[in-house]
């Protein structure tokens, strides 16, 4: 009962807003403005009431004698919501069978990736050396981007995204032509 009523406070609440956000005259606005404070405290209190109440029957289950199971219970969902995911210890092979070897996880992981991205089932060990010649393409620092890499990216770039760390939008960059590329 306490959790419909604040069920019925919250849609009161809502209420309240929508008839302020209509609201056309200042002597509207000051009238829906009160109500709808005063409708926020009572949800407040009504939430707090039922959060209350549904600890108190936690509480008392808890003390009974099955509440020990509860308490494991407890503990095992908080465990689960906090288990670190990035730490994947096994996984399973494409045959179904459990691997347990970092390398070998690693390699299902990235084979699976390349199968997901590409469309298509990689060599790992072409793939390893794939990516290794990559990572030094992207991270040498002595060859400079041409123009013609510039210009490419440029219109690769889609307009109306979000701006990148220099805060200037691609359109900008777009409307300047050479002389954002130079």
């Amino acid at each position: 009962m306490v959790e419909r009523r604040g069920e019925r406070e919250s849609e009161a609440k809502q209420e309240k807003f929508k008839a302020l956000m209509e609201s056309r005259t200042e002597e509207e606005v000051e009238f829906n403005k009160a109500h709808y404070k005063i409708a926020i405290k009572e949800a407040n209190k009504a939430v707090a009431v039922a959060k209350n109440n549904a600890y108190e029957r936690l509480y008392q289950k808890l003390s009974t004698k099955g509440g020990e199971n509860e308490v494991f219970k407890l503990a095992r969902a908080s465990e689960r919501r906090t288990r670190n995911l990035s730490n994947v210890r096994c996984i399973k092979g494409e045959d179904g069978r459990v691997l347990v070897e970092d390398a070998k996880v690693q390699e299902r992981w990235r084979g699976y990736f390349c199968k997901l991205f590409n469309g298509e089932e990689l060599d790992g060990s072409k793939h390893t050396g794939h990516l290794a010649r990559e990572e030094q393409q992207n991270y040498r620092s002595s060859r400079p981007i041409t123009k013609e890499e510039d210009k490419e990216a440029l219109r690769k770039m889609k307009s109306g995204k979000a701006v990148g760390s220099d805060s200037i939008p691609v359109e900008v960059w777009k409307s300047l032509g050479e002389f954002g590329v130079a």
